[in-house]
């Protein structure tokens, strides 16, 4: 039997799958977003926000921004060492710790790191601004559980 979908008349679905949707449906426009501002500014949004984080906690180590980003370090790894690789990051040794390098933000990541429109953390910046404040905590729990059933799984 052909399929009757249309776009403006999906069939409903239970809670747990039309929340599944969602999430896809974010991560799809997350990808989508990165790429465009990797063609547009020159870093993805990823990239872009390891950079944010490292220029507000200069001296930061890897396995810190793994830490506070909830990633694997081997992600983390791979994104700075792009961020290296255009000269936006600078890696150097600890001085007290020769086997721990902390990371610096570089001249030209300044450009990249200030406010920018068309970024993915602008686009969450307005979608949290038009959000009662309970709202957004409670998005956050969601998704703070979701994180935790999928850790255990």
């Amino acid at each position: 039997m052909p399929s009757t979908l249309t776009v403006d008349a999906a069939p409903r679905l239970d809670a747990t799958l039309d929340f599944m949707r969602m999430l896809w449906t974010i991560e799809n426009a997350l990808q989508s977003t990165s790429k465009r501002m990797a063609a547009r500014i020159g870093v993805t949004g990823p990239q872009r926000l390891v950079l944010k984080i490292v220029a507000k906690f200069p001296d930061i180590s890897a396995k810190e921004v793994a830490h506070l980003l909830r990633l694997h370090p081997s992600t983390v790894t791979g994104i700075l060492q792009r961020l290296v690789d255009k000269q936006l990051l600078s890696r150097d040794r600890h001085p007290a710790d020769g086997r721990r390098a902390r990371l610096r933000t570089r001249a030209a990541a300044r450009p990249l790191i200030r406010g920018r429109k068309g970024t993915v953390e602008s686009a969450v910046a307005r979608a949290l601004a038009r959000m009662p404040r309970a709202s957004v905590r409670g998005a956050r729990l969601v998704l703070s559980a979701i994180v935790d059933e999928l850790a255990i799984s």
